[in-house]
């Protein structure tokens, strides 16, 4: 595997790990289960701003994830949507730079 590679699957560990450890905590925290814990992201001002920022940035690489993965045929790399849905972009871009960079047979 290639420096790059590891750094790719590195940073993709770390954007799992890091937010996964905050959220876990947030719903813990009383107050803010299940529903609530979005209407906690759009409360203030700056949360919306990170909100809506993180949204796009989602939209726009489940986007590209799509289309890449139509023209390379590199079906594996769509692993890299459900991260992206489920734990962020912080993982997701990293992940799928990381399931790009492999060789395709």
């Amino acid at each position: 595997m290639s420096p790059l590679r590891m750094v790719y699957l590195a940073l993709a560990v770390l954007g799992a790990a890091l937010p996964g450890g905050n959220l876990l905590a947030l719903r813990a925290a009383p107050g803010l289960q299940d529903g609530k814990l979005l209407a906690a992201w759009l409360d203030g001002p700056a949360t919306q701003v990170l909100a809506w920022n993180v949204m796009v940035a989602a939209s726009a690489l489940v986007i590209w994830i799509v289309a890449e993965t139509r023209v390379r045929r590199n079906w594996s790399a769509l692993w890299a949507i459900p991260a992206t849905g489920l734990i962020g972009p912080g993982c997701g871009l990293p992940l799928y730079l990381f399931l790009r960079t492999r060789k395709v047979a």
